[in-house]
């Protein structure tokens, strides 16, 4: 437990104490899972104050039990347990706490919080009290005599004078106790120091590309202000507002992501690679001209797209993150689906020449055979195989997993359809007749993943990764930029339950996009 949370609950317990809430001051100090011995303290003088005698004995237990040589704890409880009737514990707690007071007359507490002096005669004047209640009435005479020696002055001397005319009389005394309402209290200094401080300020914008930019903090995660912009440009062009033809991930710190159907403005023209400069939501950077269709702004504001993906860097959700779905048990020998199963892998034993042809690396990729076909496949590293045009599906994984040196059965194949950034799963029925389809001049590229089966999940739909996701907790999904995540269920309107790379979490749909092909064919098969 951070300490800055115990002291503030330990402080707004105090101050409950002090307006004589007892059960606020119970309730804060509830919220303490690793109470020390001063707060337990407080705990106990609460319990006492409601006439609780049981829990505050348990409290004092655990005082005692995190500080040994606290003789007011010993003290304390020595008078509970008289309360209680539990005379030989009462007066086991009375010689503790003498043992404790090291031959002092008097300890003061105020240097740990606790407005109390304790003197050796009250600790007396408590096991006299036991012994006249075990009717021992000549040895409680004796210890308050003694007590009478002690020092302590006026402090003491009408209580001890009080006690012997009661013992005469043959009365009960009553125990000795901290007065109610003092209890330990924290540093005054550390207390003032939870109170935030702006050291800093607030920041102040000098230039920016947005006409009247207001920004003040240092958040990223800011709002724009709604509608378009339209920034100054050089050598007096006509401003250009475009459209994407699809999602674009940015592979270089100078290009930008944009989802599929965001407008941009074109800043500039474009250059020799055929890259134009483009402002997307308060962001510069670089995006390919082939991508981009000229558009009205005009009439683009008034259209309102059906299922838009957020543009720019996405805000925080709104709604808290939920707890994860419960999923359906997943085979003895897997691990929970919910973590991590992609271990560190040894390195790939590569086989030798006399294993099979098919199965060896292309010394030679320029040596075409029209009736094989060349498989790149991207792991964790790139490796690179011949294989006939008809292996079936299973023989490839087990060529594969030689190639890298891990269990068949766990790799998962990948492709990527022209102009789409989803990887969709090689079809596991047409064995290499759907590699075939995108193959070009013999040649196909596969993405592998290592991953443990999903327990018989459906995958709904897929996306791709705008951006980074670190895990906010054990529930959340992580992911890397231009990942593709397998939609498993859809937890509420802002999170969505997602599988990449043998992990299963949850994490913001606003951190991904759905590929406009695949879309569309989820659309048509919910309208059939």
């Amino acid at each position: 437990m951070l300490y800055t949370e115990l002291l503030r609950l330990w402080d707004e317990a105090v101050k409950a104490v002090d307006g004589r809430d007892w059960q606020g001051a119970l309730s804060k100090l509830e919220g303490i899972y690793e109470p020390t011995a001063r707060t337990l303290f407080v705990t106990a003088a609460a319990h006492l104050a409601l006439g609780q005698i049981q829990p505050a004995i348990q409290a004092l237990d655990q005082t005692i039990a995190k500080d040994e040589r606290l003789a007011v704890g010993f003290y304390q409880r020595s008078g509970v347990l008289l309360l209680a009737d539990r005379l030989e514990e009462a007066l086991a707690d009375c010689i503790w706490a003498q043992k404790h007071m090291r031959d002092n007359a008097v300890i003061d507490y105020r240097q740990l919080g606790l407005r109390f002096k304790l003197f050796s005669w009250q600790v007396l004047y408590n096991a006299a009290a036991v012994h006249v209640r075990m009717g021992h009435w000549d040895k409680a005479r004796d210890i308050l005599s003694a007590a009478a020696e002690e020092k302590g002055g006026a402090a003491r001397g009408g209580a001890v004078d009080v006690a012997m005319d009661s013992i005469s009389r043959r009365e009960v005394l009553a125990p000795l106790l901290v007065p109610e309402g003092e209890v330990f209290r924290p540093r005054k200094e550390e207390v003032e120091q939870l109170k935030q401080r702006d050291f800093l300020g607030k920041a102040k914008v000098i230039t920016s590309v947005i006409p009247n930019d207001d920004y003040a903090g240092f958040d990223p995660l800011r709002d724009q202000k709604p509608g378009y912009y339209e920034p100054k440009v050089e050598g007096g062009q006509d401003s250009r507002y475009m459209r994407l033809k699809s999602a674009y991930v940015a592979r270089t710190p100078e290009e930008v992501s944009v989802p599929a159907g965001a407008m941009v403005f074109m800043f500039s023209e474009a250059d020799r690679n055929g890259m134009a400069t483009v402002i997307h939501d308060g962001q510069k950077g670089l995006l390919p001209i082939t991508m981009l269709d000229p558009v009205d702004p005009n009439k683009a504001k008034k259209k309102k797209k059906r299922n838009s993906v957020p543009s720019g860097i996405p805000l925080p959700p709104s709604l808290k993150p939920p707890t994860r779905p419960r999923t359906p048990s997943i085979p003895t020998e897997a691990p929970p689906s919910y973590v991590s199963s992609t271990g560190l892998s040894p390195p790939p034993q590569y086989v030798t020449p006399t294993s099979s042809p098919s199965d060896l690396d292309l010394a030679s990729p320029s040596s075409d055979d029209p009736g094989t076909v060349v498989v790149k496949v991207h792991y964790r590293y790139t490796v690179a195989l011949r294989v006939p045009s008809g292996t079936p599906y299973g023989e490839l994984q087990q060529k594969i997993g030689r190639k890298l040196g891990q269990p068949s059965s766990q790799l998962r194949l990948r492709f990527k359809h022209h102009g789409s950034q989803a990887l969709t799963p090689l079809e596991t029925t047409e064995g290499l007749q759907s590699l075939a389809e995108v193959a070009e001049a013999g040649r196909a590229t596969l993405w592998c993943q290592v991953e443990h089966p999903l327990g018989n999940r459906t995958i709904l739909y897929q996306m791709v990764a705008l951006y980074d996701y670190t895990a906010q907790g054990p529930e959340d999904l992580e992911f890397s930029e231009g990942d593709t995540i397998d939609i498993l269920s859809e937890v509420n309107e802002e999170w969505l339950e997602g599988h990449t790379a043998g992990n299963i979490g949850i994490f913001p749909r606003c951190f991904a996009y759905q590929d406009a092909g695949e879309a569309e064919e989820v659309h048509q098969a919910t309208i059939l």
